[in-house]
């Protein structure tokens, strides 16, 4: 996604907590002739945002935020623990609410700003074995709208998507630990449940963004885009 901003102009800052991913995202943008700089953040931590945004804001502005930080869960009602129900909360739900208040009066003040927040088809449609990730998306969609109600006045426009299946190592790692030497097998199964048939790719997803981001989409706000392969509308 990064490629893209930075092809496209924009001056990346990403923030991670973990340093090496982050590094590596960086280097990949630098070596393709992009700008890009790495901020060690805890979304989940307040302060830590509050801290990190504030410094941004004062040496360079802030005109675009995309909220792309989330960790996923498998299991049902019954198979999540309250400890790894708070831990997506507080990722997945508090990381966009800390991201985008620590931006928004800075936005307000320059008179323009954009958000992208990452929901997910979970949001709207129902996953089983998803429960609390299904909880956290629902939130970020709903915080999208809300956003996006109360600073359309001030020319802040808030948006979301909300991809299927993407083929991420994420996807890869799961396999690997879910279904050892069934991997081939499974990845089929999980890539035909897209009426499309495969899996999104990154670069998809992040075509997506970059458009909603960019001045071409001055006209599009509090929309969520499915960006699933038909897998919401086409289904059954």
């Amino acid at each position: 996604m990064g490629i893209s901003f930075a092809a496209a102009g924009a001056k990346i800052h990403i923030l991670d907590v973990n340093r090496e991913t982050a590094d590596s995202a960086a280097c990949e943008i630098t070596s393709n002739g992009g700008s890009a700089e790495v901020h060690e953040c805890d979304v989940s931590d307040c302060a830590q945002v509050d801290s990190t945004i504030g410094k941004l804001q004062r040496a360079v502005g802030v005109d675009i935020l995309v909220n792309n930080a989330g960790v996923s869960h498998i299991g049902n009602l019954e198979a999540t623990t309250e400890q790894e129900f708070d831990r997506l909360f507080s990722i997945n739900v508090k990381g966009v609410f800390h991201c985008m208040r620590a931006c928004i009066g800075h936005m307000k003040e320059r008179g323009h700003g954009v958000i992208l927040n990452m929901a997910s088809i979970a949001s709207s449609a129902g996953l089983s074995e998803r429960f609390a990730y299904s909880m956290t998306k629902g939130a970020v969609l709903s915080m999208t709208m809300s956003v996006a109600r109360d600073y359309v006045q001030h020319n802040i426009r808030c948006n979301c998507i909300s991809p299927a299946r993407v083929h991420t190592p994420f996807v890869d790692r799961y396999l690997e630990q879910h279904y050892p030497g069934q991997e081939r097998e499974m990845f089929n199964k999980l890539a035909n449940t897209q009426p499309i048939g495969r899996m999104g790719t990154p670069d998809e997803i992040a075509s997506l963004v970059l458009y909603l981001c960019s001045d071409e989409a001055s006209f599009i706000t509090g929309a969520n885009y499915l960006i699933d392969g038909g897998f919401v509308n086409l289904r059954g």
